[in-house]
C-alpha cells in the first residue's frame, strides 16, 4: 500500500487483531516490488497472503515471481483494478476485496445529495446567502420536495444497490438503468426498469453508479444531457468519464441543471473551471468513499477475510477475472 495509509488504517487495535490471525511484519509498508531491497525482498519471498490497499503496486509477471508462494490478496479498500492484473488470475491466486464495505459511504453521501437536490437547498442557501432574507413560501419554493419525485439509477453495482435500498423508506419513484439486470431483478430491487434515454428524460434526480469502461464513456453525453428535465440534477460519484464534462458544464452555465459532482474529468477541473464557483453545482474531491473513521469499516471487512482464510474457509468476497470487466 501507499507508505501514508499504513498508520490509518491499522488503528484502534485492529493491528492486534491482524496479528491474531497472520504472522505479519509491521516494521515495512511495501510500495514497490520490482526494486524492493534485499530484506524485503526476502521477506516477499516467504509472503503467501498480500495485505493491500490504495497505492499497492502492480503484481505483474515479474512482481509474482519474486513471490513464490503467494496464495492470496485481501484488498482493504474498494477497486482491485491498479494491482491486480491478468498475471494473478494465471498463477490461481485469489483475491477479496472489501468493496462492499466501501460501497456503504457512496451510498450514505448519494442518499444526502438525492434528498437535498430534491429540498434544492444548494439553490436555496446561495440565494439566502446572497440576499439575507428569507423568500416567501410561494412561488419561491413551488416545484421544490421530495414527495412522489423520480429518481433514476444509473447502474445496479454494490453502491446502486445499495442507494436503491436506502431510498425504499422515502415516497420516492425510482427508476434503474443496468443492462445487466433483468425486469424481474430491477423490480425485486424496488425500481422500475427503464432505458437510459427514457430514465434521463423522466427522472428528476439522475444519480450514476456505472463502471469506468471504454463503452461508458460520456455515457451522458451532450445528446443524453439534454433529454434530462429542466431543473433536474445529475449525481455522479461513480467515474468522472462517465459524464461529458464540457457538455454539463453548458447546461450548468444556463442554470438548466443542477449537479453533485465527486469526480470529475480530469480528476482535478482546470483552476479557471467554472465548476468550482456555479450556484448550481456542488463539487467535491472525491470523498463520497471512504475516508477518516469509514476507512476502519474496510479495514475490518479485510481482517475478516484474512481470518477466514486462515480458518481454510473461502473468502466472503471474493473478486474474479469476469467480475472485473463490470466493475469500477
Amino acid at each position: 500500500m501507499g507508505s501514508d495509509i499504513h498508520h490509518t488504517l491499522l488503528t484502534d487495535g485492529r493491528l492486534d487483531r491482524l496479528h491474531t490471525v497472520a504472522r505479519i511484519d509491521t516494521t515495512t509498508t511495501i510500495t514497490t516490488i520490482d526494486d524492493a531491497d534485499p530484506a524485503t525482498a526476502a521477506r516477499l519471498a516467504r509472503t503467501e497472503v498480500l495485505f493491500t490497499h490504495w497505492g499497492a503496486p502492480a503484481l505483474t509477471e515479474d512482481a509474482l515471481r519474486r513471490m513464490p508462494r503467494l496464495r492470496a490478496v485481501v484488498h482493504a479498500a474498494g477497486s482491485v483494478k491498479h494491482h491486480v492484473t491478468d498475471a494473478v488470475w494465471k498463477h490461481g491466486i485469489t483475491v477479496s476485496s472489501a468493496a462492499a464495505a466501501n460501497a456503504v459511504p457512496v451510498a450514505e453521501f448519494t442518499l444526502a445529495a438525492i434528498l437535498f437536490a430534491g429540498k434544492r437547498v444548494l439553490d436555496i442557501a446561495h440565494a439566502y446567502a446572497r440576499t439575507r432574507t428569507r423568500p416567501g413560501l410561494l412561488p419561491y419554493y413551488t416545484g421544490h420536495g421530495n414527495y412522489r419525485r423520480t429518481v433514476g439509477v444509473v447502474g445496479a453495482s454494490r453502491v446502486g444497490r445499495r442507494v436503491i435500498e436506502l431510498l425504499r423508506p422515502f415516497d420516492l419513484h425510482v427508476l434503474l438503468y443496468d443492462p445487466y439486470v433483468d425486469p424481474a431483478e430491477a423490480r425485486a430491487l424496488g425500481a422500475e426498469p427503464a432505458g437510459l434515454d427514457e430514465l434521463a428524460a423522466r427522472s428528476d434526480v439522475v444519480s450514476i453508479h456505472a463502471p469506468q469502461l471504454p463503452e461508458t464513456r460520456h455515457m451522458f453525453d451532450a445528446r443524453r444531457l439534454a433529454l434530462l428535465k429542466d431543473g433536474a440534477t445529475l449525481v455522479n460519484t461513480a467515474r468522472g468519464s462517465l459524464v461529458d464534462t464540457d457538455a454539463l458544464t453548458a447546461h450548468l452555465r444556463t442554470g438548466r441543471l443542477n449537479a453533485v459532482l465527486d469526480v470529475t474529468e480530469p480528476d482535478l477541473p482546470p483552476a479557471d473551471s467554472p465548476l468550482y464557483t456555479l450556484p448550481n453545482v456542488l463539487l467535491t474531491p472525491h470523498i463520497a468513499g471512504s475516508l477518516g473513521t469509514e476507512l476502519g469499516r474496510m479495514t475490518d471487512w479485510a481482517v475478516d477475510e484474512l481470518a477466514r482464510y486462515a480458518r481454510g474457509l473461502p473468502f466472503a468476497h471474493p473478486v474474479g477475472p469476469q467480475e472485473l470487466t463490470r466493475s469500477a
